[in-house]
């Protein structure tokens, strides 16, 4: 697995979250062995951390209220209410974990299918909040392997009218990260782990498998 300094080494934009109970949680999920149930758990656990992550410079407005001693000056989110972007069907794994901690979010779809042949990333479904253009966009997809899905779906979110977007994952490729970087570089990465390559078929290595199969128990 790369490191940050190994990611600045290949040229390679993407905030990696190396917190401990991340990558101790990672590491139940990456086994085979795991049960359906114990890794969409899992998963939902993590989601709420990376959550924290990519959220944590939020602009807050100062708002008065009354507490039951006195009245005060209190911070307050600010602006339009966040949206987050599940690309289907393996981003609604991180839905509800990114809902426990902002349950205010709107919340969006695009639903992508990747070719076997080509591995090129193919639409079925599109529906997203209005004013897009006035929120912060956060799409989430437990992979960024080829990057072809996520792509395709930001640069339909970037049609839409989306302007401040940010991509959270699970796992990344440095194939993924490298393509997303050139065709996106204005939208940054945040994912729990850089692994070490794309097998011949699109699958990210050593990887935990299809996130979509393990999710759901299909194969």
């Amino acid at each position: 697995m790369l490191t940050e300094h190994d990611l600045i080494n290949k040229g390679l934009k993407a905030t990696l979250i190396a917190h401990p109970l991340v990558q101790h949680k990672l590491t139940l999920m990456r086994r085979k062995e795991q049960s359906s149930c114990a890794f969409r758990a899992l998963l939902r656990e993590i989601s709420w951390l990376l959550c924290y992550e990519v959220t944590k410079d939020l602009p807050l407005t100062m708002e008065s209220i009354e507490t039951p001693v006195c009245s005060m000056e209190a911070p307050v989110l600010e602006g339009q209410k966040l949206a987050f972007i599940s690309i289907l069907r393996a981003g609604n794994g991180m839905l509800d974990g990114m809902l426990d901690v902002i349950p205010s979010a709107r919340v969006g779809h695009v639903g992508l299918y990747r070719d076997p042949d080509s591995l090129e990333a193919i639409e079925y479904y599109y529906k997203v909040p209005s004013q897009m253009e006035n929120r912060l966009i956060i799409v989430v997809d437990p992979m960024l392997a080829t990057a072809n899905s996520a792509i395709s779906a930001v640069t339909r979110l970037k049609q839409g009218g989306a302007k401040d977007m940010r991509f959270v994952c699970l796992l990344a490729a440095p194939e993924g990260i490298a393509a997303f970087n050139k065709a996106h570089p204005d939208v940054p990465i945040v994912t729990a782990s850089v692994d070490q390559e794309l097998n011949d078929h699109g699958y990210i290595v050593p990887g935990l498998g299809d996130a979509g199969d393990r999710i759901f128990g299909t194969k």
